[in-house]
């Protein structure tokens, strides 16, 4: 059998990418990446204001954020797919190209009807970021370097997740400014991704002969996942948990996904092959992933109404209450990375990660409108420290575990649950939220509108003191219970990532393994 070091002279003297060419490569990747995450969170501080002014509600709220991720995680799938059989270049470029074309719709939105819709088109752009920027970085850097690459896009992952509202708070709070730039400020960056992804990104070409793509698996994988997220943002809102309503969604999405799996399981190129979830690496991978989603996302998303309501903060402050999370998982997410690749040892850092996640959680559940902003800011850089450790590293122990004719595949299934985790997280807590705000304020003022549900969000700096301090109690209390709910939701990714087995990383590259694959199977 050829070895792998024989393997690499061979891919070396054919070209090999080297360590300048990766480092150019991945600042266009990485520039993409940012403001295509940035997107799902930049609105975050901004949404009160936003609602405000279109006259939204609180499921308008919701769904401002769920669209964006239901769309990013809809197609995660087909762009993995696409990346196995066409030009990962030109695909990364068109999907920032559909980023543009959202975030100028979104800018320009005269209505809450139109905003959903370029949120809509903004995530169909950044499933193609977030999954196609990973692919290209396992085709150009071996498993046992890719720890050092990949701390840093978990770093990058990280702070445009957390950075979104700080900087959207800092834009609302701008006078010549205001809300709509939170959305714009994201288009010359795009660009600049676009332009040097094209000066400095250059893959050898692998041809494939009978390219086919399953459209009615990404159809039905589409409308199953769709059809469950619309159940879960609507329930306890629109019609009850137990209802004929409900039961009617849930058959339904559960009927598409089967229809999926059969129509996958036949298909000749399927979007999701059904034979990586007999990889137990991978198949451990997705359920700590979509776990990972639905904690972070799920709880997260929803801190920012906190900051503003309970803890009466501007939209600018409120962002800059985000930082400790952003270092927490900063630190730890490039750390664990350089330690990585120094040792080649991985899966401890899997398991501190979880338990840090769910302790994280844990401390989070206990914040009330009278919780002192240190003692905030302490919970919050825990839980980033712990998701910094977990998130990027499962992608990695996924794409080791492999062949390399599956690399997109594999990694595009741990992305996208870990997006349709988030929009289950963003979907779910946020009917949990506002429910509970609902109850809440029912209980508090009887005879007035309930400011949850489908009623109007209050805008908290006309309301009188006395009332404000109620309704900073009520949405104090409704966060720490969705960090409550969160917390077990993430201690069963820890039981997950106990079962996976560590395997010695590879020192190939992706393209360097595909081409040792093809010379052992001619």
């Amino acid at each position: 059998m050829t070895s792998e070091p024989a393997v690499m002279e061979d891919t070396e003297s054919s070209g090999r990418m080297s360590r300048r060419e990766v480092l150019q490569a991945l600042s266009g990747l990485m520039l993409g990446m940012f403001v295509s995450i940035l997107a799902s969170t930049i609105v975050a501080n901004a949404l009160p204001r936003i609602i405000a002014d279109l006259g939204g509600t609180q499921s308008v709220y919701t769904w401002i954020v769920t669209t964006e991720l239901l769309a990013m995680t809809a197609t995660v799938p087909l762009w993995g797919k696409m990346a196995d059989l066409y030009n990962k270049k030109l695909l990364i470029q068109l999907s920032l190209s559909l980023f543009v074309a959202g975030s100028l719709i979104a800018g320009f939105t005269p209505n809450v009807g139109v905003l959903i819709v370029s949120r809509v088109v903004q995530g169909v752009g950044a499933g193609g970021m977030t999954a196609l920027a990973l692919i290209v970085m396992a085709a150009m850097i071996p498993p046992r370097e890719l720890g050092r690459y990949s701390g840093l896009f978990g770093a990058v992952f990280g702070v445009a997740t957390i950075a979104g509202p700080l900087i959207g708070g800092v834009l609302v709070d701008t006078s010549w400014l205001g809300w709509r730039w939170t959305f714009l400020i994201g288009v010359p960056f795009t660009l600049a991704a676009i332009f040097l992804l094209q000066r400095t990104l250059h893959l050898p070409r692998t041809p494939r002969k009978q390219v086919s793509i399953d459209w009615l698996g990404a159809f039905l994988i589409t409308a199953g996942v769709s059809d469950l997220l619309i159940w879960s943002t609507l329930a306890g809102n629109r019609f009850a948990w137990a209802s004929w309503t409900t039961a009617a969604f849930v058959t339904g999405g559960v009927l598409l996904l089967g229809l999926a799996v059969l129509v996958e399981s036949r298909a000749a190129e399927p979007i999701i092959p059904l034979s990586i979830f007999r990889n137990r690496t991978v198949t451990l991978a997705i359920v700590a992933s979509t776990l990972v989603g639905v904690a972070l996302f799920g709880g997260t998303v929803f801190l920012s109404q906190y900051f503003q309501f309970s803890l009466g903060k501007t939209p600018t402050i409120a962002g800059l209450m985000s930082l400790p999370m952003i270092f927490g998982l900063l630190v730890s997410s490039t750390v664990a990375g350089q330690l990585i690749t120094k040792y080649g040892r991985w899966k401890a850092y899997l398991v501190a990660g979880a338990v840090i996640m769910v302790a994280g959680m844990l401390l989070l559940s206990r914040i009330s409108a009278g919780t002192s902003v240190v003692t905030v800011s302490i919970y919050m850089a825990v839980l980033g420290i712990g998701v910094g450790m977990l998130m990027q590293n499962l992608v990695l122990a996924a794409q080791n575990d492999v062949p390399a004719a599956e690399l997109g595949a594999s990694t595009s299934s741990v992305t996208f649950f870990r997006s349709l985790g988030g929009a289950i997280g963003v979907s779910a807590l946020g009917a949990v939220l506002a429910s509970r705000v609902t109850t809440l304020f029912q209980e508090k003022f009887p005879t007035l509108p309930a400011t949850g549900g489908s009623t109007e969000v209050p805008d908290i700096t006309k309301l009188p003191p006395e009332i404000r301090s109620v309704i900073a109690d009520i949405y104090g209390q409704a966060t720490a219970d969705l960090f409550l709910v969160g917390a077990p939701i993430a201690a069963l990714a820890v039981v997950a990532v106990l079962f996976i087995r560590e395997k010695p990383l590879h020192t190939l590259s992706g393209d360097e393994r595909a081409a040792q694959e093809r010379m052992l199977s001619d």
